[in-house]
């Protein structure tokens, strides 16, 4: 199953979706600033990812980033940030079985996909 952690308001969110949709593939859409996600859930797609600091999914350049000191901030404390503002995620991410990227560039997406 593939799953596209989803912001309508994103332009490369919705071009990510577009190319899911053409894909012919079934997919669902998690929009994550509307439906709540755990650290636990924040871990497993930083696992997916292949990645180990947090910082690595996250937009830095957002007002929140540096209102919450977040470059200052241990893993576990982001991790918790993050749960609660949401909108620090990086996107899209898309993750298909057990494999995610961050289709920043579009080429991610394309070499999840196969």
């Amino acid at each position: 199953m593939i799953t596209i952690w989803h912001n309508n308001r994103c332009s490369k969110s919705r071009e990510a979706k577009a190319i899911l949709e053409d894909s012919g593939l079934e997919f669902e859409v998690f929009e994550y600033l509307k439906n709540d996600f755990s650290k636990e859930e924040l871990l497993k797609v930083m696992s997916q990812l292949n990645i180990k600091d947090i910082n690595e999914m996250l937009r830095t350049k957002e007002k929140e980033y540096k209102e919450l000191d977040i470059a200052n901030k241990s893993q576990n404390e982001i991790l918790e940030l993050v749960v609660q503002h949401p909108k620090l995620v990086e996107r899209p991410i898309i993750i298909k079985d057990n494999k995610a990227c961050i289709a920043r560039p579009m080429e991610n997406l394309k070499s999840l996909l196969g």
